[in-house]
């Protein structure tokens, strides 16, 4: 049976356009999630149509690229258009002013730019670009930050000329790799600390042996935490520096306190060739060519992935206990294609097409589950096609996805169109074609609708139905005596309770 059959149309053969999708979940105080309503968190993945970008519905959008900062973030079009949304406090969405946003908007400061590459600090924003009117010559990438400690709520450019590739907000990569910004806790890799904005500066000297002379390494990829950088040289050898209060940068022999004031080999890591280093808040990831997994630094909420307590050192600092792990662990052996480290949470991409998480999960930024700390790696029910990038922030989370496939662009259109009244009929759809990931989705809706998550219950239901509760408690033992009073204080329970039975009792 083919997909036509299963959903009730036949069409004649067409050519399938690729289709990209981004999709978000967490914490929505300040509208970083794109979704423009009243819900303050989603524990459940939703799509952003292309409409709040400018696109007509059902365009075929495309994306290159999306960060999360602490409470904002910020999306690259495929025709090098930035659009940014959420919090604002410290200009980061670069329009000029310091006022929030709930929905996505084009930052027009850089309107003759083509963006390639944005990267969200905290409260900060960086971006890579190209003049959109090129003379020819040799390519005049550029670096263009704004936000928290960058002296501007617009896009300011960075001085200097580099054959920029990728900006981790606060270092550059590039042959040879350049940092820029505050140096405090000697992030920046330049032998010293120093107080202020820092310009750039290229990096010279690596330490592979504590022995021996720093020499200089070709940097593949790097990732900035809030103290501390990790970077992958091109023999997939892992360095990190910074502040290493919390066992961030892997160096079993610093002390509570210590920092990094050059870039050092992380000698844990020998034998394993690495290809992807991410930074959370204070917690190093690196992957290996394999697909392996390894974490290290703070664990205080979970976002190691090694549970709560297990093999954990205790470290004293102001007079409190922290968990920390100063070496690198192996969380998951073996087919891992992506990761994203939020502030305290982490996020992989596996091979088999799931997305699991761990950490800091009170608004459902790490984990299905409802519980604030995911302690081990836990799924995400997310939307389905083929992930191309992870993204975590503070509180939230996104993936940029896509599809490739006619099957795919069904799966897309069928999760961003699921609700409580026709999940059971797309579930069954999911089934019949073989969706594992739509079938997942359709369930924890049903499951997250019914128990309540999303609802205010009684307040709701007496806004707006004038009927008491006892009343819809009646109503509700006429059809059936399992549902009582407190089922139907839930607001969703009662739509989904009169929805199944057709009933022209309430209307709501």
């Amino acid at each position: 049976m083919d997909i036509g059959e299963i959903i009730g149309e036949v069409a004649p053969p067409v050519s399938i356009p690729t289709r990209v999708l981004y999709t978000f979940w967490g914490y929505n105080q300040s509208g970083q999630t794109g979704r423009n309503g009243q819900e303050k968190l989603l524990r459940i993945p939703k799509q952003l149509p292309p409409e709040l970008f400018g696109c007509p519905a059902g365009a075929n959008s495309r994306w290159l690229d999306i960060s999360c900062g602490r409470e904002h973030t910020a999306a690259v079009a495929s025709d090098g258009s930035l659009f940014t949304w959420g919090a604002n406090e410290y200009g980061q969405l670069g329009d000029g002013t310091e006022v929030g946003r709930k929905h996505p908007k084009k930052v027009k400061q850089l309107q003759s730019e083509f963006v390639k590459f944005v990267s969200c600090g905290a409260f900060c924003t960086a971006a890579i670009a190209e003049p959109r009117e090129n003379d020819g010559t040799l390519s005049t990438s550029r670096l263009w930050v704004w936000g928290q400690n960058q002296g501007s709520n617009l896009p300011r450019l960075f001085s200097g000329h580099f054959l920029l590739q990728r900006s981790c907000c606060g270092l550059i990569r590039g042959r040879p790799s350049s940092s820029l910004g505050y140096n405090e806790q000697g992030q920046l890799g330049r032998g010293v600390t120093c107080e202020g904005l820092q310009a750039p500066r290229v990096i010279t000297a690596y330490a592979k042996f504590l022995d021996e002379a720093p020499e200089l390494v070709k940097i593949m990829q790097v990732s900035c935490g809030e103290y501390h950088t990790a970077a992958v040289s091109d023999t997939g050898e892992v360095y990190t520096w910074g502040l290493g209060s919390m066992g961030q940068l892997g160096h079993v022999s610093l002390q509570s306190g210590d920092k990094e004031l050059l870039p050092r080999r992380v000698v844990g890591l020998d034998g394993v060739s690495m290809k992807e280093v991410a930074c959370g808040g204070v917690h190093t990831c690196a992957l290996s060519l394999e697909g392996a997994l390894y974490a290290w630094g703070g664990g205080q909420a979970g976002q190691l992935g090694l549970g709560p307590q297990s093999g954990f050192l205790f470290s004293v600092s102001n007079g409190s206990e922290m968990l920390l792990r100063n070496v690198p662990v192996l969380v998951i052996p073996t087919d891992v294609r992506l990761v994203a480290c939020g502030h305290s949470h982490t996020l992989v991409y596996m091979r088999e097409g799931r997305i699991c998480g761990w950490g800091y999960n009170s608004y459902g930024q790490a984990a299905n589950e409802k519980s604030s700390y995911a302690w081990y790696p836990s799924p995400v029910d997310w939307c389905v096609g083929q992930v191309r990038k992870l993204a975590a922030g503070g509180g939230h989370s996104a993936v940029l996805t896509d599809a490739f496939s006619l099957k795919e662009l069904c799966e897309f259109q069928l999760a961003d169109s699921v609700n409580l009244s026709n999940a059971s009929k797309i579930q069954d759809v999911a089934f019949r074609m073989g969706s594992e990931a739509l079938a997942r989705l359709c369930e924890r809706l049903r499951e997250q609708l019914l128990d309540g998550d999303f609802t205010n219950g009684e307040e709701y239901i007496k806004k707006h139905n004038p009927q008491t509760l006892e009343q819809l408690s009646i109503v509700g033992s006429y059809y059936n005596s399992s549902y009582s009073i407190e089922k139907l204080k839930n607001s969703l329970y009662l739509l989904y309770f009169l929805r199944q039975n057709s009933s022209p009792v309430l209307s709501l």
